[in-house]
């Protein structure tokens, strides 16, 4: 009887620690485990989880943005399918290339030794050099406060932007 209840509790436990958020020291840890680079996530990182099926769910902060080679903007929470060497169906994650903010859909590293990552960022795979995410990045909130909906900051909220309302705008 004792085996089966030491043997029940510690399958309770397994269960219970899949589901767990972990700190930002350790998701770093997790994505060199997993072949990748650390520095793909930014360093203030509130919490994670990854559940049974290596769905990846990072909390940071609040949206933020840095930079790689192009500027990058990160959601309040990514998320992506971790696999060895990927993050695959990345959410919450953007690319600004010529002027346009693009998501990115999915990261790799084929090959470590190549010292390439690759970025899909839908109309292109883009190749940066792993060089570039050795070290988790500074994020910094995005600059003129682009998290908040400027309709509402400017008291414009639940009102129509029909012509002869913007006309009344503009006379005052």
């Amino acid at each position: 009887m004792g085996i089966r209840f030491t043997a029940f509790l510690s399958l309770l436990l397994m269960i219970s620690l899949s589901s767990l958020s972990f700190t930002s020291a350790s998701v770093h840890e997790l994505l060199k485990s997993r072949g990748l680079p650390a520095g793909l996530i930014p360093r203030d990182v509130k919490s994670y989880t990854l559940d049974e099926n290596d769905i990846l769910e990072v909390f940071l902060n609040g949206p933020c943005l840095t930079k790689y080679d192009t500027p990058v903007k990160f959601d309040s929470v990514v998320r992506a399918n971790l696999s060895y060497g990927g993050l695959i169906g990345v959410v919450g994650l953007s690319q600004e290339e010529l002027f346009l903010w693009l998501p990115v859909i999915d990261i790799i590293v084929d090959d470590p030794k190549s010292g390439v990552i690759l970025f899909d960022i839908g109309l292109a795979h883009k190749q940066l050099s792993l060089s570039l995410f050795e070290e988790p990045p500074e994020c910094n909130p995005p600059p003129g406060g682009l998290t908040r909906n400027v309709r509402i900051d400017k008291g414009y909220e639940g009102q129509s932007d029909s012509p002869s309302r913007l006309f009344a705008i503009q006379k005052k």
